[in-house]
């Protein structure tokens, strides 16, 4: 008999879903219909959090902790999962898995057993492609005595949640393209020598593939080392490639060969899992906390505009964030390919999620100009309404983080003003107009996006860490303590924000300016440069 009060119910805080976008309800979900769902519990002490992690970014001597050492101090207490399991299991559900470091419980069941044990309805819905997804609206539930230990619970609603953010070179209506081997847009901005050995970088997926044949093709022509490349199936996601280039495998293959061409030395995990809340999150803490391939770097090209987010969600995300610099793994994210909006047609402006979580290094995009290896111009990409331009702003939902203070971070666009979080951090060449030269499904593409900018900096992090006794971690405030270090982008806009000297939001502090950033790590570590690479 459970010892659980299933009468007196509480909602869980941020649950509130809205109804889904482009997609219609078509009936009540099947209740026999199975299903696996996410919960999350909350972590423990507060205070001892808060000094991991600012051991873990200060600016003198960082320290991080081993991911058995995480798990056994900020990791699920086990009355809270044990908790969480009799109620389960009173729920007439079946616990799948329990994972202290993650702070995670997967529990099966039918969607009758489902709905009923978190007090949601689902529907049926179908989306304007014609696929199917379920869907709910409002909160869920709890029983009061779980409603501090469980802060999230995700997978009864399915519906799509993010979206791939790379464009495909198209012919441009104004001015001319180029197109680069990742190479030699590391050449450009003068990337220290090296190959990321010993490194590995995570990669997240949501959907696509990639084929063994297209990366032997693609690294065989660079002439250059085949990475080592694994992938790892979560929530029964898996390296599925459609065979057409206009399909998520262009973020796949794009993701795998920018980061493999700059640091082939380093093994490179691909992380596949559904387009879903639960499969984005789940995906994430299993790369945080994978301790048989333990990556340093954890690069993600996938995202959606902040109020398409739960509050749940919003947090769940950044706590796994925060874990990551605990563990001191640099995660980066794509700001998104639709300017200030975000690709919502409301007239105000919005920011991508997750590049503005405060734990993460956010991604703009730019139009980068080479003649050889040599940077002629470098602008804020904008090819215009309807052809992509770098994502940036201020969030609605974080606010302004501490080493964001002293950057000039303006107020919102938006009526009201809001001082938050400024996106992006960093850029680089994300213009498919001058974008990179690929191999996705047996054909040669260029392709750019924020998503390209991403793995550019993952692979750059790589070289460095791969000199270094220890990681870089989480770079956010090392960067905005340094911020002349990068390039500063001063020309372009994304539409509701204008570049201009210092940081901006369209590229932040700017692009990489490989040799500054080196020393600088040489100089906070004090390690002599000349043994930096």
């Amino acid at each position: 008999m459970s010892d659980i009060d299933t009468n007196a119910r509480r909602p869980i805080a941020g649950s509130e879903r809205k109804p889904p976008t482009a997609a219609i309800a078509i009936g009540a979900a099947d209740p026999s219909e199975h299903a696996t769902v996410t919960i999350v519990v909350r972590a423990p002490d507060a205070t001892t959090r808060a000094d991991a992690m600012a051991a873990a970014v200060s600016l003198d001597a960082r320290s991080y902790l081993t991911r058995e050492a995480f798990a056994a101090t900020h990791g699920a207490a086990r009355a809270d999962i044990l908790a969480v399991e009799r109620f389960a299991l009173a729920s007439e559900l079946i616990v799948c898995e329990a994972n202290i470091a993650r702070r995670s419980i997967t529990v099966e069941g039918t969607l009758g057993a489902l709905t009923f044990a978190f007090g949601a309805t689902l529907q049926t819905y179908r989306a304007s492609d014609g696929s199917l997804f379920r869907g709910r609206v409002g909160s869920l539930s709890v029983p009061a005595s779980l409603a501090e230990i469980i802060v999230g619970v995700f997978g009864l609603d399915d519906r799509p949640q993010a979206r791939a953010q790379f464009r495909r070179a198209i012919r441009p209506a104004v001015g001319t393209t180029q197109s680069y081997d990742p190479t030699q847009i590391a050449a450009a901005y003068a990337f220290p020598p090296g190959d990321g050995r010993g490194q590995t970088i995570a990669i997240v997926e949501l959907g696509g593939g990639y084929t063994q044949l297209d990366l032997d093709t693609y690294f065989a022509r660079l002439g250059i080392p085949k990475p080592n490349v694994t992938s790892v199936a979560v929530d029964g996601g898996t390296n599925a490639p459609t065979g057409d280039p206009q399909s998520a495998d262009s973020e796949v293959l794009l993701d795998i060969e920018v980061a493999g061409a700059i640091a082939p030395g380093a093994k490179i995990v691909v992380y596949f899992a559904p387009n879903t809340d639960q499969g984005f999150l789940d995906a994430i803490t299993t790369a945080i906390h994978d301790l048989a391939n333990r990556p340093q770097i954890l690069s993600i090209s996938w995202g959606g505009p902040e109020p398409r987010w739960t509050a749940q969600a919003l947090a769940a995300f950044d706590a796994a964030f925060a874990d990551a610099a605990m563990l001191g793994v640099t995660v980066l994210c794509a700001s998104g390919d639709n300017g200030s909006s975000d690709g919502i047609a409301d007239n105000a402006a919005h920011v991508d999620f997750p590049a503005s979580s405060p734990h993460v290094l956010a991604c703009g995009g730019t139009r980068l100009e080479l003649l050889g290896n040599e940077i002629t111009s470098e602008r804020v990409w904008n090819d215009g309404p309807g052809r992509g331009a770098t994502g940036g702003g201020i969030s609605d939902r974080f606010d302004l983080p501490t080493w964001q203070q002293r950057a000039g971070i303006p107020t919102s666009a938006n009526p009201g003003a809001r001082v938050g979080r400024g996106v992006p951090d960093v850029a680089g060449d994300a213009d498919p107009q001058t974008g990179y030269k690929v191999f996705v499904d047996g054909a040669s593409s260029v392709i750019g996006g924020t998503s390209a900018v991403s793995p550019l900096w993952a692979a750059l992090v790589a070289r460095l860490n791969a000199t270094l006794p220890q990681p870089l971690g989480f770079l956010n405030p090392r960067l905005y303590a340094n911020p002349g270090i990068l390039r500063d982008i001063v020309d372009g806009d994304n539409g509701a924000y204008v570049a201009r000297s210092g940081w901006d939001a369209c590229t932040g502090l700017g692009s990489p300016d490989g040799g500054r950033i080196a020393a600088l790590v040489a100089a906070s570590l004090g390690t002599p440069p000349s043994k930096m690479p």
